[in-house]
């Protein structure tokens, strides 16, 4: 396959349709990960309407090792290389996460797709990845991960804490220095979205899902010459 590929998980609504609607515009045969069958192939539909043929579904749930692996085998039999992963599949949990009051089943649900989910997927579809000429792994994250901003008390979002989420995109921010530090040949960001206007939210953003998926494709496109081991924004680097 002569086109770049790239494999976008939780891709069935949100930021994640709206990435792989710009990257099938921008020339990329995308591979639209969802976890359920009917949702993956109605958004994989969707984007067949508007002209964007390059799209395929690939079911994968980030939490299960046999799903992860499944889709690994189903993806090698399409292709013998992967040229970009985005870690997009996330969830909240439930709103508001008090730090006292918040149940410790949702510190596990939260972290177990926002930052197992992505060590479990990235594992499995290196392997793919290490045959591309310029391999990419975009992690999406949020600036609700940021220490540094939620230590500034001037930041739009300061009073906006949560027990899980939050510290779940820490994590997933420290995990991307790492895996970055450790694939030397690959570029490898953690970049934020910010708030956009989402079911994920209950469409509180002010920022539509076109600007929230910009940044995400941004660096995803990135040449030999881009960085890696960042965390960006569409406004540029965002504190740690």
């Amino acid at each position: 396959m002569k086109k770049q590929t790239v494999l976008i998980t939780g891709a069935n609504k949100g930021i994640g349709l709206e990435t792989a609607r710009q990257l099938a515009n921008a020339g990329y045969h995308v591979f639209l990960g969802c976890r359920d069958k009917q949702k993956g192939n109605e958004a994989v539909g969707l984007l067949h309407g508007e002209g964007l043929n390059d799209v395929e579904f690939i079911q994968i749930d980030v939490v299960d090792d046999q799903s992860v692996q499944q889709a690994y085998d189903d993806l090698a039999k399409r292709i013998d290389h992967l040229d970009v992963l985005i870690n997009n599949a996330g969830i909240p949990g439930s709103i508001p996460q008090p730090v006292l009051e918040t149940p410790i089943e949702t510190y596990k649900e939260v972290y177990e797709v926002n930052v197992f989910g992505v060590a479990r997927v990235t594992k499995a579809f290196v392997p793919l990845m290490q045959a591309s000429s310029n391999p990419r792994i975009v992690n999406v994250t949020s600036d609700l991960g940021s220490l540094g901003l939620h230590t500034d008390k001037t930041w739009r979002h300061y009073d906006v804490k949560t027990a899980a989420y939050g510290p779940s995109k820490s994590a997933l921010n420290g995990y991307t220095i790492a895996l970055a530090y450790e694939l030397k040949n690959f570029k490898v960001n953690a970049v934020n979205p910010g708030y956009t206007k989402t079911d994920f939210n209950n469409n509180q953003g002010y920022k539509t899902v076109e600007e929230g998926a910009a940044p995400i494709v941004q660096y995803a496109m990135i040449d030999k010459d881009g960085p890696t081991g960042g965390y960006f924004s569409d406004y540029g680097v965002t504190p740690w």
